[in-house]
């Protein structure tokens, strides 16, 4: 038998934690719940889970309740860290580990791989946070296109960059047809402007932040509208968020409907805006 072929991808620094990833999982939770269902055993992928297994084991969780017929794979390129996971994944199913609760856990395993995506059927959703932070814009670029290529139909891509403990976070979802929305997300009690966001721009975006391009005229009239809502930081930081996000409406392409948008997902300290808002010019 030939060699399994070496995953695609570089080793990241593994970098985890518990709820590291709970803003962007309850946004694809929330938002995402079309293509999670779509099928009779949708399939989501976490690529590039990291050292600990433990934000695998909570997509699972959160979007099980959305989708309880989901199956989710987690995947890594390092041996160990696979090993990991089918470790905490045999304590929890034998009642083991913790946060088992009894549960079987049917439908999460874990294996070996990279962007290729070693797995039985097309993925409805790959969850990739904080994969492509090492690789410069062009690899980055190339990565979002071995990806779309390998979704389902109707499956969608989120990729994106967020701190150790999941305060702020920056994301895209994207699907076959390429990149359809940007979502940026924070902890509002220690978000000094929205700008501070930039440094959690995913890799495709995050040189483009200077003068002349799209996504530095965006953070720059939100750190406007930040400042003209101060008087709102009275009620809280939520009313001022949420007041900072009406104001840029009215000059940028906000998403203002539910599932993406509106006053209850903003007042989580979230707005999404459709990728056309922030595009370079150039690639």
């Amino acid at each position: 038998m030939p060699p399994a072929p070496k995953p695609r991808g570089e080793v990241t620094r593994g970098t985890t934690a518990p709820n590291r990833l709970r803003r962007i999982d309850r946004w694809i939770a929330a938002t995402q719940t079309r293509a999670l269902r779509s099928g009779a055993r949708p399939l989501a992928v976490d690529l590039g889970y990291g050292a600990s297994p433990v934000t695998t084991v909570e997509l699972y969780d959160r979007l099980r309740a959305v989708s309880p017929r989901l199956d989710v794979v987690g995947i890594e390129i390092e041996p160990e860290r696979v090993a990991a996971g089918l470790a905490v994944l045999a304590a929890l199913k034998d009642g083991s580990h913790e946060a088992s609760l009894g549960r079987r856990f049917d439908g999460l395993s874990f294996r070996r791989g990279g962007f290729e995506l070693p797995v039985p059927r097309p993925p409805v959703l790959v969850r990739a946070l904080n994969v492509l932070r090492q690789y410069d814009e062009p690899a980055a670029w190339r990565a979002w296109d071995d990806l779309r290529e390998r979704l389902a139909p109707s499956g969608v891509l989120v990729e994106g960059t967020c701190d150790e403990i999941g305060r702020r976070a920056v994301w895209v979802t994207l699907t076959k047809d390429g990149p359809q929305t940007i979502t940026f997300a924070a902890h509002l009690r220690t978000l000094e402007r929205p700008s501070a966001l930039a440094e959690r721009l995913p890799k495709t975006l995050i040189h483009r932040n200077v003068p002349g391009e799209p996504v530095h005229e965006l953070l720059t009239a939100f750190d406007r509208c930040w400042a003209t809502a101060a008087p709102h930081s009275a009620f809280g930081p939520r009313a001022r968020w949420v007041e900072a996000v009406s104001m840029l409406a009215q000059t940028h392409p906000v998403l203002a409907r539910p599932p993406y948008g509106g006053r209850n997902r903003w007042r989580l300290g979230e707005v999404t805006l459709p990728w056309s808002a922030v595009a370079p010019y150039s690639r």
